[in-house]
């Protein structure tokens, strides 16, 4: 079984030229991030992870990528807020930190149908309330205590 995130790679990669009554905003950013998108060939990459899946009975996952690197894994609070930085996500609930690629690919599991993977993987990470924080019950984020 492999999850991964849905992602509209044309979506993604679409021009951002926009048009002459309404010109694009960072359209030299945007040409480069999209030609990088496609260099990746994520789109490829996906069709390929599904045929070999399907071919030697394996399960591909697609998950909806709304907010995953977002979403706090432990409490389910979700703000632009809580990954202030690329690298790193700190709750602004309950102070869970960890590096934001991992609190993606937490939530990108978590939003597979649950059974027991997830409750294994939860369980040998640590993931749960009162995780991340000192003995003295500070936040490692320097998130506010409630």
């Amino acid at each position: 079984m492999v999850c991964m995130e849905d992602l509209q790679v044309r979506n993604m990669s679409r021009s951002a030229a926009g048009s002459a009554g309404a010109p694009g905003r960072n359209v030299r950013a945007k040409s480069a991030l999209s030609r990088s998108i496609l260099d990746q060939g994520w789109f490829e990459f996906r069709r390929q992870l599904e045929y070999k899946l399907a071919w030697n009975g394996g399960l591909l996952i697609l998950v909806p990528p709304h907010h995953s690197s977002r979403e706090c894994p432990v409490c389910g609070h979700t703000e632009a807020g809580n990954r202030r930085t690329q690298a790193r996500f700190c709750c602004l609930e309950c102070g869970y930190s960890e590096h934001a690629d991992r609190v993606g690919a937490i939530n990108v599991l978590a939003g597979a149908p649950r059974g027991s993977l997830w409750i294994d993987f939860a369980r040998s990470r640590g993931v749960g309330p009162g995780t991340r924080r000192s003995e003295s019950g500070e936040r490692s984020c320097g998130a506010p205590a409630p």
